[in-house]
């Protein structure tokens, strides 16, 4: 099994910005973190992160045919992109959409998920952990 992970923009900030609401922990943290339980799992991913929305969609399509999951934290992009989601039922992957922080309670644009409407599981609020729980949800799913 194959999964791509893929996170947006400002995600490569993590330790840094905002620590309040994400943490200290950096993003070549989060991705060590990734790659040990897709290990652990037997399954095989590439992580990819881009600040830029024509890079997410050109990632999404390239995976057609070559992954068995999408594992998707688009960052602002989940509010304001409908061109991921068009990506995203392009390719028909089955995808799980991750954010680091419950963004149900924070700033009400936040509420508005475009991604969810093809994500087959959302899940927000448990930190890096989160990831690791889209993984699973991507092996019980096949």
């Amino acid at each position: 099994m194959k999964i791509l992970v893929i996170n947006g923009p400002n995600l490569n900030m993590l330790g840094i910005r905002e620590k309040a609401l994400y943490g200290d922990k950096s993003y070549s943290a989060l991705i060590k973190m990734i790659k040990a339980h897709a290990k652990e799992k037997g399954v095989k991913v590439k992580c990819f992160q881009s600040n830029y929305e024509g890079a997410i969609v050109t990632e999404i399509q390239k995976a057609y045919q070559k992954y068995d999951g999408i594992v998707i934290n688009p960052g602002a992009y989940t509010h304001t992109s409908v061109a991921i989601l068009d990506a995203l039922k392009s390719v028909n992957i089955p995808t799980v959409e991750v954010h680091i922080t419950e963004v149900n309670e924070r700033e009400s644009f936040r509420k508005i998920s475009f991604v969810k409407e093809y994500a087959f599981k959302t899940i927000t609020g448990k930190g890096f952990d989160g990831y690791l729980q889209a993984i699973d949800e991507i092996i019980n799913f096949k």
